[in-house]
């Protein structure tokens, strides 16, 4: 996989050239600069971004493959799209090596610190054991950060698959954070949205707050500090992120809040330590397969739910007989199932997974086709008789679960606490010209992540460990070293005529729907991976009523959904998906949202 020397150091000059350029990228235009859909050969980026899928495919024309496009794209989104992911946090990657054909995945996870505890968002003005107010206080706060991770994979990554170096890689993104960039209205709304706690913090408000107002659309944006710290890892390795520089800051700001002086709400500090981030590693990981309907899909496993809970879903789903002509499909039936299916899997999920290096996780059970068959059972033509408030309880699949090594011998106790998972993060598509396939989504958790910027390295850290259920017993309570369960849903898929798919999409634990539907538009449904992301979304997550697209709720499938019981709830944006797919000619269709947060960006390298 690696190249020459001297097509490394030509690759590099070229990259280096054309992002080092006179700095006319400060006059970038507030709107998406390419389509959200994009037909053609040589490979192929897709992102929420113009500027980080121009990125992507300048590499992929200068002869870096796919995994070299994925970071340079991710670290371009990390500046253009700051309060989605970037290196204060964590993500999960699915990659399709061509010539090996094999999927693989890098595990980029945040971390908990040692000292991480159940009672770590106990409120400490309450008598009673509170915890603190889910908004801001505990995703505003030195608690809430976990160990990045995202540095660490960008590097394994490279180091395994790649043909460029960290430091060649991050060359377009340091261009783009010190040449500055216009602000478009995506970015401008997110700071907007998160003003009020941005300004309890002194080095947030002095970068993205100047004269205390959000930037305006157009206005032009710069942050030479994350530059200085790209910099810094491009000349150093992670070891100034991990061991150095860097690290000693990330641990300043975590255990000393940099707060004003009469913050508006209660900052509490955390713990992390410098060992914290010395112990953190990826890990590289098996995918998690699934066969459905002939296609053959592969996610993320655990600490990552989303692999496993959608396969469960598309597993129920594989036992209704969709017939072979697609116009006499009830798509009012195939969407009421969608809705029980998921619904099941997600009673499954809350109860049975967490990180697999602490939790005896049942997979084989949940995984195997009795089980699935006997949940696909509870499945009537309708919904719930109490669809506004049912929940449904979480299967037994122990009874299945052969395993030559079992420890887990009764049900788990799992003190169910609610918690609200965060609905940023972003995700990226890249194929190349060799055939290689990645699908990556990266995250800072909650948009805006912790709210807290690293002074004088101008990067958010995240607030990963909100996604713990403070309760013990359960499955993902917090504990020292241990990585909170997620809903990052990375997929490859193989069709049985030789296309290739990728997509994914954030939107916190809708992220598992997200994926679900789109892989029952593409697989039930027969539409092409541009219409299947744009189609309208459905999300039931075991929470009583389901939540759908804006508007669905008084169309025909919607009126049709409510005659069979359903209580739809609209949302304001359900995911912000990407994905991309290539024909057994080579031919690639990428696609982004057309809509969704305003619209994504796709591009092929020979359109």
């Amino acid at each position: 996989m690696k190249r020459t020397f001297l097509g490394v150091l030509t690759l590099a000059l070229v990259l280096t050239l054309f992002w080092q350029r006179s700095p006319t990228l400060a006059q970038a235009p507030a709107q998406p600069l390419n389509p959200a859909v994009a037909k053609g050969h040589g490979g192929a980026i897709a992102t929420v971004d113009s500027r980080a899928t121009q990125v992507g495919i300048d590499v992929l024309k200068a002869g870096g493959n796919a995994i070299d496009a994925a970071v340079a794209t991710a670290a371009a989104l990390g500046v253009v799209e700051p309060f989605s992911a970037g290196i204060g946090g964590g993500g999960f990657m699915v990659i399709y090596l061509k010539n090996a054909d094999r999927v693989i995945t890098i595990d980029g996870r945040e971390q908990a610190p040692a000292t991480a505890t159940v009672d770590m968002f106990k409120d400490p003005d309450s008598s009673t054991g509170d915890l603190l107010p889910f908004m801001p206080n505990r995703i505003s706060n030195g608690a809430a950060v976990g160990v990045p991770g995202t540095p660490s994979e960008w590097a394994e990554a490279l180091s395994r698959y790649g043909t460029l170096t960290l430091a060649q890689a991050l060359q377009p993104a340091i261009a783009l954070a010190e040449n500055g960039f216009a602000v478009d209205a995506t970015f401008a709304s997110q700071t907007a949205q998160n003003q009020a706690r941005f300004t309890a913090f002194d080095s947030t408000q002095a970068l993205y707050l100047p004269q205390g107002q959000p930037l305006g659309v157009g206005e032009v944006f710069k942050n030479p500090d994350l530059g200085k710290t790209y910099r810094l890892l491009a000349e150093q390795g992670v070891n100034a992120f991990y061991r150095g520089e860097i690290g000693r800051a990330i641990v300043q700001t975590v255990q000393q809040p940099p707060t004003v002086s009469n913050p508006p709400f209660r900052v509490i500090s955390g713990g992390m330590t410098l060992a914290d981030l010395d112990q953190y590693a990826v890990r590289v990981r098996p995918a998690v397969k699934t066969s459905y309907r002939g296609y053959q899909i592969y996610g993320m496993g655990l600490p990552s739910s989303g692999g496993i809970t959608t396969g469960e879903g598309l597993k129920i789903l594989e036992g209704f007989d969709r017939g072979q002509d697609l116009g006499q499909i009830d798509r009012s039936q195939v969407w009421h199932q969608v809705i029980e299916a998921e619904r099941l899997a997600f009673a499954d999920r809350n109860a049975y997974l967490g990180d697999p290096e602490y939790v005896d996780v049942p997979l084989m059970g949940l995984r195997s086709e009795n089980f699935t068959s006997q949940r696909r059972q509870q499945i009537s033509d309708r919904a719930p008789a109490d669809e506004k408030t049912f929940r449904a309880a979480a299967g037994n699949p122990l009874p299945y679960h052969i395993d030559p090594s079992p420890s887990l011998t009764a049900l788990p106790v799992a003190a169910a606490v609610k918690t609200e998972e965060g609905l940023s993060t972003t995700h990226l598509v890249t194929s190349d010209r060799f055939g290689n396939v990645v699908s990556y989504t990266l995250t800072i958790e909650s948009t805006g992540g912790s709210g807290m910027v690293v002074p004088g390295y101008g990067f958010i850290l995240n607030n990963e460990l909100t996604d713990f259920d403070p309760a013990s017993p359960h499955p993902n309570a917090p504990e020292p070293g241990k990585r909170p369960r997620s809903s990052m849903a990375p997929t490859i898929a193989f069709a049985p005529d030789g296309r290739v798919m990728a997509f994914g999409s954030p939107g916190g634990s809708t992220i598992i729907t997200t994926v679900l539907g789109i892989a029952v538009n593409l697989m039930d449904l027969g539409l092409p991976i541009d219409e299947a992301i744009a189609a309208p979304r459905i999300s039931q997550r075991n929470g009583g009523v389901t939540q759908v697209d804006s508007g669905l709720e008084t169309g025909a499938l919607g009126q049709a959904l409510t005659a069979l019981g359903h209580v739809l709830e609209p949302s304001p944006e359900i995911g912000a998906a990407t994905g991309l797919m290539i024909q057994p000619d080579g031919a690639i269709l990428a696609a982004a949202e057309p809509v969704r947060r305003g619209g994504g960006s796709a591009l092929t390298v020979r359109p």
